[in-house]
């Protein structure tokens, strides 16, 4: 056996029921038909071809070939009546049927006969003795006998000068020659050094540990103008066709993820010498080719790339795929295949010519007589076939074919998309092969179509008034409305409002003015509340700060800032640096002749300082325009009930806790000090009524494991600031069946979030929990590394955009510049990408169609 028959032999014993790697030749045959002619002449191709005529059974562990000869040697046509109706169902039953190698001949013939003068001719041939050249050989020797056995006559051909036989046994004295094989294993071990064992293709599912090596497939299809255009382009680029779909599949897969260095499979017709190109049997090899897209080359360029490339590959194909992996040692896995995922085959053979005397034969489609199979056995990730076709005249008249999809991967949508994002690179490389790889459009319609209407967004209602402005008119609504509370006080909305004017007019006392920015250095508690308001009606920008913070962080907040005042309590005075003025507050003595100074969308409203795990801290700057945006927004639920403010106000949760609620008549109640745990989380919700709760990933983990049944009585629990675990929102919704979560996603530059996905009592929820849509005003873009947009599927760092942004960072003109930058999509001004303030890989990719979501 050759090896790659040894392939065959295996792959059928994994096979579930041995139809998988099979050619099927299906004929309506019209006219006369000579029954014992066709017998005959099936007879006589066995016996011109002893492949056909070989069986491989099994002797101690290990396949040998074993050719019959006599009646045993000999395939007999099985004749089946049937009805036009039924000859999808009996070509699907016996395609269904299986080869057991072992004592099967590799081929069997089926006669359907719909009535006297019509047939339909079925043969089916398993892989092990086949290939695309072996079609033509077979149908013509098929043709060229029948013609014989209808006059009585036996075919008068010339012998063959060998057999398949012959050249197994060449190709096993080959492989023993070392020298003979020492140049060709010199290039394939230079030739692939270095390549990806593994491509970064935009799977929906992760890989398993172990393939199932279940497939399904989609269609692929070439229409004949393109068809054209693309042989014009080969021509003059001096390449071939093969080697332009080459190229566009490989730079597809790049900008699709899998970056400048593709390794693709393909198959060869593996007759090096002429006495082979007679013989029926499985002579093809697969090779390797590595296409390089370094530099951003022109297609023109990368096509020259891959002529170079496959040129050196296909001069060195003689040595057998199985033999080049056993030699090269890549690190096997069970979950892929080795050197290469994703094949490429293009037959060009011409349609086998079924000249049968007294008969007109016209070939039948298969997927039109049994539609496409819902499963089959596929080895690789991804096999691209396509086959070629052309007109009476030779014309190219289109290319037709499958993608076949690993179901363990990918859904048949993403592969439906790939075929198309195939054919649209293909269109562009045809229409200007000047075109830098970077500049090709790998988006479908749809997804073009949708990128574009949201970044186009329209904003939220010019003049939108601030959030002073919107408590104020919601004190004069509803004046004796509870706002704030704890256990102990509460404020109405007229008291609150009364005492925020009451402390503006002592800031504008103490110097603070419109622009200034006021450190606020106080525990949680009630009086927080109208100090940072007041800070807000005396035209300043509060700069909160945890007491809890080192001495050092809470030094460099206040000075960097350049605080004018810092409010602080008794208890908290001495954490401020010396040389800063104070403003002690004492208990809630908020006396004074009212005070406020108008501000606008632009005036900033907090300097908020980030963690500094990346470096220095560094404050950023948010105007009123963007916390008007957030407390604003449609579709923030049980926020107008009662709000748990237990984040402390150095943290943006604090945005959604305070204004969030305030702005839509809820009330704030403020949790006691210290760690807020399971218990004082369940004491809050049944004291006052807590509609909603904020809680950081982290502690929804951990509430989830030890207590989830806190949230018992809340409408929605909020959770944000990390990766929020499917596992724990799963038990959280498990143990309080009337909950809802909602998961935020946004950095302090998006002004608390800029992206949300509520996850509703009862939703199969995945093992991601997605970080949803937009909010309104916003725009989400994921983008790679030269801002161009990405297909869904594929990973890219986020862009942020519209409505929300922080203003920049303070004090800190070089930063802010790089980092929010204009938007190259769409309207407005400006936007800016979480994943380079990270600092880190690619972040986020589009995980939905209809409308898409980020994850």
């Amino acid at each position: 056996m050759s090896p790659g028959q040894q392939r065959m032999w295996f792959a059928n014993k994994l096979e579930r029921d041995g139809a998988v790697y099979r050619q099927v030749f299906c004929v309506r045959l019209r006219g006369r038909l000579d029954g014992s002619a066709l017998r005959r002449a099936l007879h006589d191709v066995a016996e011109r071809h002893e492949v056909l005529r070989t069986v491989y059974p099994e002797v101690d562990g290990a396949p040998r070939q074993q050719v019959r000869t006599g009646p045993d040697a000999l395939p007999e046509p099985r004749t089946v009546r049937v009805r036009e109706d039924e000859i999808g169902a009996a070509v699907g039953a016996e395609l269904a049927r299986g080869f057991d190698l072992g004592g099967d001949l590799p081929w069997r013939v089926t006669l359907l006969e719909v009535r006297e003068d019509e047939w339909v001719l079925l043969v089916v041939l398993h892989h092990i003795a086949w290939d695309g050249w072996s079609s033509g050989v077979l149908v013509r020797d098929l043709c060229t006998a029948y013609g014989e056995r209808v006059h009585g006559r036996a075919p008068d051909w010339e012998p063959l000068k060998v057999q398949y036989a012959d050249f197994a046994v060449w190709q096993r004295e080959l492989l023993a020659d070392e020298d003979a094989l020492a140049g060709e294993l010199r290039h394939w071990r230079r030739a692939l050094d270095g390549a990806a064992e593994e491509l970064a293709l935009p799977t929906d599912r992760p890989r398993p540990a172990v393939a199932s090596h279940r497939g399904a497939a989609v269609p692929l299809r070439i229409d004949p103008r393109l068809h054209a255009a693309l042989h014009e382009l080969a021509a003059r680029e001096g390449v071939t066709l093969f080697m332009v779909v080459q190229a566009a599949l490989a730079l597809l897969l790049s900008r699709l993820g899998a970056g400048a260095d593709i390794p693709l499979g393909t198959v060869t017709p593996g007759r090096p010498d002429a006495a082979l190109h007679d013989l029926v049997g499985f002579f093809a090899n697969t090779v390797v080719l590595r296409t390089p897209l370094h530099g951003d080359p022109t297609f023109a360029e990368l096509l020259a790339r891959v002529r170079e490339a496959d040129q050196a590959a296909f001069a060195h194909q003689n040595v057998p795929f199985d033999f080049l992996v056993d030699e090269l040692r890549p690190r096997r896995s069970l979950a892929r295949h080795p050197l290469f995922q994703t094949l490429l085959v293009i037959d060009d053979f011409p349609e086998p010519a079924w000249n049968l005397p007294g008969l007109a034969a016209t070939p039948e489609r298969l997927d039109a007589l049994v539609g496409r199979p819902e499963s089959s056995f596929q080895m690789f990730d991804l096999s691209f076939y396509l086959t070629e076709h052309r007109d009476a005249a030779g014309a190219p008249a289109g290319l037709d074919g499958d993608l076949l999809y690993a179901v363990d991967l990918f859904q048949e949508r993403t592969a439906a998309a790939l075929a198309e994002r195939l054919t649209g690179v293909l269109e562009q490389a045809a229409a200007d092969p000047g075109r830098r790889v970077g500049a090709f459009e790998v988006l479908t319609r749809a997804e073009a179509d949708l990128f574009a209407e949201r970044a186009n967004a329209v904003g939220g209602p010019a003049g939108r008034a601030t959030v002073p402005e919107m408590i104020a008119a919601r004190a004069g609504r509803s004046p004796d409305a509870v706002a704030v509370c704890d256990g102990v006080h509460s404020l109405t909305y007229e008291r609150l409002d009364a005492a925020a004017g009451g402390f503006a007019a002592r800031l504008a006392a103490a110097g603070v003015g419109r622009g200034d920015r006021v450190g606020v250095l106080m525990p949680r508690s009630v009086d927080v509340v109208p100090v940072l308001l007041g800070v807000w009606k005396a035209g300043a920008a509060y700069v909160p700060v945890d007491v809890a913070y080192p001495a050092e962080r809470i030094s460099y907040v206040l000075k960097d800032a350049g605080c004018r005042v810092v409010v602080c309590t008794r208890e908290t005075q001495r954490q401020v640096p010396d040389g800063l003025p104070v403003v002690v507050l004492d208990g809630l003595a908020f006396d004074g002749e009212p005070h406020a100074v108008p501000v606008g969308p632009g005036d900033a409203a907090y300097v908020m300082y980030t963690s500094g795990s990346s470096g220095v801290p560094k404050g950023v700057v948010v105007p009123h325009g963007s916390v008007a945006a957030l407390v604003g927004a449609s579709g923030w639920s049980c926020a107008d009930g009662a709000v748990l403010m237990h984040a402390p106000h150095a943290f943006d949760a604090s945005l959604f806790e305070v204004w969030v609620p305030l702005v839509r008549g809820g009330r704030v109640v403020v949790a006691p000090e210290g760690v807020v745990d399971g218990r004082v989380l369940r004491e809050q919700i049944d004291t006052h009524g807590v509609t909603a709760v904020h809680v950081t990933a982290g502690l929804l983990r951990v509430l989830a494991q030890e207590s989830p049944e806190c949230f018992t009585g809340v409408g929605e629990v909020l959770a944000g600031g990390d990766v929020v675990s499917a596992g724990a929102v799963r038990t959280v919704l498990q143990a309080c069946p009337s909950v809802r979560v909602r998961h935020l996603y946004g950095p302090t530059e998006a002004t608390l979030c800029a992206t949300w996905r509520v996850v509703e009592p009862g939703e199969d929820l995945g093992d991601v929990v997605p970080m949803g849509g937009p909010l309104p005003g916003r725009r989400v873009f994921v983008l790679d590394e030269a801002l161009r947009r990405v297909p869904v599927g594929v990973v890219g760092e986020l862009y942020l955009a519209g409505e929300g942004l922080a203003r920049g960072y303070w004090d800190r003109p070089a930063l802010t510049a790089e980092r929010f930058v204009a938007c190259p999509w769409g309207r407005g001004s400006g936007c800016t990408a979480p994943g380079i303030w990270c600092g880190g890989p690619p972040v986020a990719s589009w995980c939905s169609w209809a409308a898409p979501t980020t994850r």
